[in-house]
């Protein structure tokens, strides 16, 4: 039972933490089948290492500002 509880704690920081990122991006109040439709398109494009690093250096500047 304890197990469950930390598995489900883990699981609701998770995803508090992510929604915290759309948040930080100013995505917040856009329908949500845009935002997948975003987040789908993302998972296609970084699929390319150099397009993963050039979204990571935008990101690191995101964090930083």
């Amino acid at each position: 039972m304890q197990k469950r509880n930390e598995e489900r704690r883990r699981d609701a920081h998770k995803k508090i933490t992510l929604g915290g990122l759309i948040v930080k991006a100013g995505l917040a109040d856009i329908p949500s089948n845009v935002l997948l439709g975003l987040l789908v398109e993302g998972r296609e494009r970084i699929r390319d290492p150099a397009e993963e690093e050039r979204l990571a250096r935008l990101g690191d500047k995101e964090f930083r500002a």
